[in-house]
């Protein structure tokens, strides 16, 4: 009886979910979106970490490609520059607040280890934000001079794959010399 209370209940949310996808689809505007493979390679990354059970701090890398990606897209969407250095601050700020939330919720924890004295998935998101913020800053400057991108999804080439360079340096670091 149990299970087929449980089998109507996944039933329905699945026709909300899918009433849900498909009204988002026919309300949706266009956006400037800074990268949506960036966005969408970022999340698979983190999807695919959970899944395989990696560890923290590589999950941590993608998460910040995927936060990195969101603050980007969110500051580019804002017309107006209202405050010296804002597409910094609103990157800063998503970051910190995700952080914190993880900390507050108890996603971040100190029991599968440290690294620099921080848990695994803050050191993967402080690391991960940062490279991932530097490669925007490189990758708009070879668009400047250059005038146009070099080849086809260079924003996304540079972009994850630095995070995935990363994310081979942890876990070469992790499993060789931690």
């Amino acid at each position: 009886m149990s299970r087929l209370i449980s089998n109507k209940f996944e039933m329905k949310n699945i026709k909300y979910g899918i009433f849900l996808f498909l009204t988002s689809l026919v309300l949706a505007r266009p956006v400037n979106a800074h990268c949506p493979l960036c966005v969408a390679g970022a999340g698979v990354g983190i999807s695919l970490s959970r899944v395989l059970g990696i560890d923290d701090s590589i999950t941590g890398v993608w998460l910040a490609a995927l936060l990195g990606a969101m603050s980007f897209w969110i500051s580019n969407s804002i017309k107006k520059t209202y405050i010296p250095l804002q597409k910094l601050a609103i990157y800063l700020a998503i970051f910190v607040t995700t952080t914190i939330s993880f900390y507050r919720f108890g996603l971040i924890n100190e029991h599968n280890g440290l690294i620099l004295n921080l848990p695994k998935l803050t050191f993967g998101i402080i690391t991960g934000g940062v490279l991932f913020y530097f490669v925007d800053k490189v990758n708009a400057v070879i668009k400047e001079r250059k005038g146009k991108v070099l080849f086809p999804y260079q924003s996304i080439v540079l972009s994850l794959g630095s995070m995935l360079i990363l994310s081979i340096g942890i876990y070469i670091l992790i499993n060789y010399f931690i």
